[in-house]
């Protein structure tokens, strides 16, 4: 009775093993079988991601973390021999992950080389503080992040990754702590205090007093005229003036006055539309005047020289009157003085 007792416990046991184990296989290894194979190289802790971690792509599943393990493991030897280089040597201390993709998730996508090109790219992302990791695909600047070339032929197909963000906030705390260490704190503290050392003395009684001296000495000064200056009158002053101002402006005088230059200002305009029409007349008279005198003076000319003739004929004939003036009646005229006996 006892042993029947003990055989079905066990029977239980072993029955909820195997349920354990086919639910996990559904979780993980039967989504992994399905959909392209691919793998990544980390140069960092992959700490917190196990088989069976999803894929995301910008926050969605698409995929599972197959197998987890070392390039030196993997690939070291068969090729490890061949590697010459110190970069190439560094290339088997990387840590290997595979997953799983499924394409009917993704949709329609161009190839793995052109997506790279493109700047796909893989990162080992955290949910939260779980301390769960996960794998992140996305696409990021190529140029920021170069593909890392392995001396090995992968068995899955490869997508570079990137730093996860952990990694990249530690390596500028990294940095920046070894900029801090390079600092000389010692001198750094020592002349920090003769700045504050001599910064006092001049607040004291140095340069610095003096310039607040004379400030304090200015706005004093400044306070005083103000005061004597009686801004309340002065206000109420230019408050009067400009209420007699705008009285002014919207008085009927002025009012009666802007009308009046405006009615002015279009007669003005009205005056220099018909001033062009006079000047060409002006114009044309001229040249009609001009062309009058040139006549004029072409029948003058004739008869100004006879004229000049008649008048120069009637003088010598007074002349010749005023000599022998026997002429008037017909006389002959008187002989040569020696011609008398």
């Amino acid at each position: 009775m006892i042993g029947g007792t003990y055989l079905r416990v066990g029977l239980f046991m072993l029955a909820g093993i195997a349920l354990l184990v086919a639910f996990v296989w559904y979780l993980g290894g039967a989504r992994i079988g399905r959909g392209a194979l691919y793998e990544s190289y980390f140069s960092e802790s992959v700490q917190g991601l196990e088989v069976g971690a999803s894929v995301k792509f910008r926050g969605v599943t698409i995929g599972r973390v197959s197998e987890i393990g070392l390039a030196n493991a993997e690939y070291g030897p068969e090729y490890n021999e061949g590697a010459g280089s110190a970069r190439e040597r560094e290339s088997y201390s990387l840590v290997f992950v595979r997953y799983a993709i499924d394409t009917a998730k993704v949709g329609p996508i161009p190839d793995t080389k052109t997506a790279i090109e493109r700047g796909l790219r893989v990162r080992i992302a955290s949910q939260g503080l779980t301390g769960i990791s996960y794998l992140e695909l996305d696409f990021v600047d190529p140029e920021r992040y170069p593909a890392l070339a392995v001396p090995w032929q992968p068995k899955a197909q490869f997508i570079p990754s990137m730093p996860s963000t952990f990694t990249q906030v530690q390596d500028a705390a990294q940095q920046f702590l070894a900029k801090l260490n390079r600092v000389d704190i010692d001198s750094l503290s020592i002349q920090l205090t003769g700045l504050i050392s001599d910064l006092r003395t001049n607040v004291s009684n140095g340069d610095v007093h003096d310039t607040l001296a004379a400030a304090t000495t200015l706005l004093r000064s400044t306070n005083d005229t103000l005061q004597a200056a009686d801004l309340p009158g002065l206000s109420a002053d230019l408050k009067r003036t400009s209420t007699a101002i705008r009285d002014t402006v919207q008085g009927e005088e002025t009012q009666k006055l802007l009308s009046n230059a405006a009615l002015a200002a279009d007669r003005i305009a009205s005056v220099a539309a018909r001033l062009p029409p006079l000047i060409a007349s002006l114009q044309a008279f001229s040249q009609r005047a001009g062309s009058g005198t040139a006549d004029l003076e072409q029948t003058l000319v004739p008869l100004l020289r006879d004229t000049r003739a008649v008048v120069q004929n009637l003088r010598e004939l007074t002349d010749s009157l005023r000599r022998y003036p026997a002429q008037i009646l017909g006389g002959p005229p008187p002989h040569a003085t020696g011609a008398v006996r």
